[in-house]
């Protein structure tokens, strides 16, 4: 019987392997008894899902489990992105949600988001309660209860309902969408195949902007792409549009759009790095937003420098929104993000959200009146040239011990002719480096999967670090 562990977002495995319908349910069935255990349940539970193959068919099988339990499940109607359904458990005064997404992972992967009443990822301690109701079924001490759909739906105890309209209007009152409108800058957005397809054009239709959308229909398969995650070597579709289009920006989300990816007005990546500081730089000088931020382990130091520049305090977190979101709502955070490309703002849920990360790009780049190549270039004027890279190397389940042991043993003094001068462990092996830069070395929490990644204020030296990072791991 597989084991279902909850990774840095979610459950999630290969269609047909471990992601069946059984399995599922069983997840389902942990999602109720925790809703039930802390008198949750009478508030119900929203269901939603991404474009991925049978996701409408996994989520509807969850409303089953939930509604088995004599808890409402709110079924969204439609694939919608992660923040919209996350915004459905504050719009339906929800206790909670279930998202039926694998994200960013490979075509043949799927998944199961847990969220909680406030609407961001549920944080480590449900999520272990989770697997421990899951353990329970498993072993048979405790049975999956459902409800076929249509007798749920005749006793109202699944409701459908299209989660968008709300979700839109709680966008249109967090950004100047009405200047970027007027603003008439040409946009090209890369959906990837996602759940966020159709949104950039909705939001800003009816000025003089205008928004071309690529890879906007549904496929499963996600063709021309690896994956459907929001960085350069996925993004070929976007580069082509933005040279077909003269575009003035490319943005790009992942499968279920809490994820954005940039590029600049050439066609040139701007990296998850640079774009966390941009957005920083666009809360605190464009908006005059004043407060702490959380960033992860892996994410830059672009965002301590300007945090020291605008005297606000900085709060570092494991991976993962479920670490990210919760410290978000602790502290009263502007902001939070990670290296990933997903980004999440006061005011709203503490959820990565990219379609209001995308927008609020545009927002910058009309208010200061810059390229996007040009706000590298005023954000590198505050804070100095960074270079970042990253490699995901796979790795077998049966090389992670030792592997992880011969991190652990490793004590480097310097890497790439950079002293070290500092290590922590937080979230993988991070070693600090003399020129404010560093290397991480983490095995990812939702694949099979080591990444090294760095960042460094000597440009040419990012590869060799990387190279350095593999030798440590023994790859």
């Amino acid at each position: 019987m597989a084991r279902i562990k909850f990774g840095t977002d979610g459950w999630r495995a290969i269609i047909a392997e471990d992601y069946t319908f059984e399995n599922v349910r069983i997840c389902a069935q942990a999602a109720a008894r925790y809703l039930l255990d802390t008198g949750a349940a009478e508030k119900g539970m929203v269901i939603g899902y991404d474009t991925r193959f049978a996701s409408e068919d996994f989520a509807a099988a969850t409303a089953e489990v939930i509604a088995g339990n004599g808890i409402r499940a709110y079924l969204c109607d439609r694939a919608a992105p992660t923040p919209t359904i996350s915004y459905a458990i504050l719009d339906q005064q929800a206790g909670g949600a279930v998202i039926i997404t694998s994200s960013h992972n490979p075509a043949t992967w799927n998944g199961f988001k847990m969220r909680t009443a406030y609407a961001g990822a549920a944080p480590p301690e449900v999520l272990a309660v989770l697997e421990e109701h899951i353990a329970d079924i498993q072993a048979g001490r405790e049975k999956v209860k459902q409800m076929a759909l249509p007798e749920a739906l005749q006793k109202k105890l699944v409701i459908k309902f299209n989660p968008v309209p709300d979700y839109l209007k709680q966008i249109a009152s967090l950004v100047d969408v009405e200047a970027i409108k007027a603003a008439g800058i040409t946009v090209v957005v890369d959906a990837m195949y996602g759940a966020g397809m159709g949104y950039f054009p909705t939001i800003l239709a009816g000025g003089n902007t205008r928004v071309f959308e690529v890879n906007n229909v549904r496929n499963p398969l996600f063709p021309g792409m690896h994956n459907p995650e929001p960085i350069a070597h996925n993004l070929a579709a976007l580069v082509v549009g933005i040279a077909q289009h003269r575009a003035d920006v490319g943005l790009a989300n992942d499968g279920d759009a809490d994820r954005v990816g940039m590029m600049d007005e050439n066609g040139k990546y701007v990296n998850q790095l640079q774009v966390y500081a941009l957005l920083l730089l666009y809360l605190l000088e464009v908006r005059g937003k004043r407060g702490p931020i959380v960033k992860t382990v892996t994410t830059t130091a672009m965002a301590n420098k300007l945090a020291e520049l605008y005297d606000i305090p900085v709060y570092e977190t494991q991976v993962g929104f479920k670490h990210v979101g919760p410290k978000m709502v602790e502290i009263g955070a502007i902001m939070g993000g990670e290296e990933s490309g997903g980004f999440g703002f006061s005011g709203h849920v503490p959820e990565r959200d990219g379609i209001l990360a995308g927008l609020f790009l545009l927002d910058l780049m009309i208010k200061l009146g810059k390229s996007p190549s040009q706000l590298i270039e005023y954000l590198y004027s505050l804070v100095g040239p960074h270079y970042y890279d990253r490699i995901d190397i796979q790795l077998p389940p049966e090389q992670h011990e030792t592997t992880r042991k011969r991190v652990e043993e490793a004590k480097p003094a310097r890497i790439a002719g950079l002293k070290v001068i500092d290590t922590d462990t937080l979230d993988g092996f991070r070693y600090c480096l003399e020129d404010g830069g560093w290397l991480l070395i983490r095995f990812s929490g939702t694949e099979p999967l080591i990444r090294i990644y760095t960042e460094t204020t000597a440009g040419e030296k990012v590869q060799a670090i990387l190279a350095a990072g593999r030798k440590i791991a023994g790859l």
